[in-house]
């Protein structure tokens, strides 16, 4: 007996496998293998992740991260990393891994390995189980801290190479991985690990480097960007021991007719950094390098403002006015060119229930400073620092704890081609943007003395980093959303089309 409805549907596909160019029917027929083995490993690959996000890395708190450490490297011989050695750093180690397949183009990869803290209270999952939740409207997800950002991606790479091998198929091009575990607090030490000559050395002869993303909407759009901001973190730190003026330590607030407040001296300085309206910053020569956008990257901007929804990027982000009330499009542009000054917490003095009538001796700010290119982060901690010390709050302690400069890819770049190919051929037309308003530590590569291109790829999604319920889809109702598998094909599909792009 024929299963009607499996005959049809592969009378389907062969018709329209025939309207495909014919390099694209020999390379469907090639990978044809390896995609079965992607199906016959599924389990094995979901298993795979959830070992890796069982395992807390939190570089924040210096918890699991040795463990974590030795579980990426054991996972990446699995795949197939020939040589896999651990780096050094003055921080968390970092990890650098070769695959030599004899091929004639060698391909760089980012690792991170290290993910955010987390408040188990806040999750309808605990965090730490990797356990598999049926979502509404998405299929089956994996849920946990990890799971999007960025073991999720990376674990799908992983599945690729596991299916290459798998098929007993030679990996189209070499590999250079390196990785950290210090994504999360800045990369601080980064520099240290890929620095190395060893390091350099195998990164040299690439084509480029790139980091698995789980890059689709819930609508099934990718966007591909050019680079990234670039940030500096850091904490200010007001106290009366310091400031010589208030307390060295909490006195009742009744003093305060009296004394001297390292919180409002604080508050009074943090009130410099930007205009009035907290929206534009105000730090003495801070963007003086920033590069304007060019006619072509407005270009971009305005196509992309066309076609990505307006009223789903407030949704999702819970606001209802763009700062000025900038249009659509005026607001994509700041996204991508302007530079920003960012509380990220207060703390100071008395936070509990109730009152307690204190004068704090000592309060706390946590800025993140988001940087455009030309701009560097050790120009922009000197600039604050100078303001500081102009506007009278020298007295105020900056301690930088991780950041980096901004990244640029050229438009044209053999990398950025290869992921708008493979992105076609699966019927989505991708997104072009200048750069992604996040940061990652990228300038390493992008920068002297490497000056790699660079960027980011992946079919799949997921959503929810640095909050609870993260989570990365696995297997997909939404047919315009991949799972895990999709994702790991879409990871063989690039390295084939890399070793075969000019």
């Amino acid at each position: 007996m024929i299963d009607r409805r499996a005959f049809l549907q592969d009378a389907t596909a062969a018709a329209a496998a025939l309207t495909l160019p014919p390099f694209v029917r020999t390379q469907q027929s090639e990978l044809a293998p390896i995609f079965a083995q992607i199906e016959r490993r599924h389990d094995e690959s979901v298993q795979r992740l959830q070992e890796w996000m069982r395992q807390p890395s939190i570089a924040a708190e210096n918890r699991g991260m040795n463990e974590g450490c030795e579980l990426t490297m054991r996972l990446l011989r699995d795949a197939g990393f020939q040589q896999v050695t651990k780096i050094p750093s003055d921080g968390q180690p970092g990890i650098f891994a070769t695959l030599d397949a004899g091929a004639p183009k060698t391909l760089g990869i980012y690792f991170m390995y290290d993910v955010k803290q987390v408040d188990p209270a806040e999750w309808s999952s605990p965090p730490w189980d990797a356990a598999l939740v049926d979502k509404p409207g998405l299929g089956k997800v994996v849920m946990g801290r990890g799971a999007v950002n960025q073991k999720g991606p990376e674990a799908t790479f992983l599945a690729a190479l596991h299916a290459i091998r798998g098929a007993g198929r030679k990996f189209p091009v070499n590999l250079v991985l390196v990785a950290e575990g210090e994504e999360e607090i800045g990369s601080p030490h980064f520099p240290q690990i890929v620095r190395r000559p060893e390091v350099l050395a195998a990164l040299k002869p690439g084509v480029g480097i790139f980091m698995p993303s789980a890059a689709q909407g819930l609508d099934g759009q990718v966007t591909i960007t050019l680079g990234a901001k670039g940030v500096i973190e850091c904490e200010l730190v007001s106290s009366g021991e310091r400031w010589g003026r208030g307390p060295r330590a909490d006195i009742h607030s009744s003093n305060k007719a009296r004394v001297d407040s390292p919180a409002w001296h604080l508050v009074q300085a943090l009130a410099t950094l930007v205009s009035p309206d907290g929206n534009d910053p105000a730090i003495d020569n801070f963007a003086d390098k920033a590069r304007p956008l060019s006619a072509d990257e407005k270009a971009m901007i305005a196509a992309a403002a066309a076609r990505l929804d307006e009223n789903a990027a407030k949704q999702l982000l819970g606001v209802q006015h763009w700062v000025h009330d900038a249009s659509w499009t005026e607001a994509l542009e700041m996204l991508m060119s302007r530079p920003t000054v960012n509380i990220e917490g207060l703390v100071g003095g008395y936070t509990g229930p109730g009152g307690k009538t204190i004068l704090p001796h000592r309060a706390v700010a946590k800025l993140d400073l988001r940087l455009v290119p030309d701009m560097t982060a050790a120009d922009a901690l000197a600039t604050l620092k100078a303001h500081l010390v102009k506007g009278g709050f020298g007295d105020i302690e900056v301690n930088m704890t991780g950041g980096y400069d901004p990244t640029s890819t050229a438009r044209d770049a053999m990398v950025i081609r290869a992921q708008e190919a493979v992105y076609r051929r699966s019927r989505i037309e991708p997104i072009l943007l200048p750069r992604n308003a996040g940061s990652w530590p990228g300038y390493v590569f992008t920068g002297e003395p490497l000056k790699l291109a660079a960027g980011h790829f992946g079919l799949g999604h997921g959503s929810g980093a640095h909050a609870p319920d993260e989570y990365y889809v696995i297997e997909s109702t939404n047919p315009k959303v991949q799972g895990i598998d999709g994702g790991t094909r879409s990871y063989v599909e690039y390295l084939y089309e890399v070793a075969r792009v000019r």
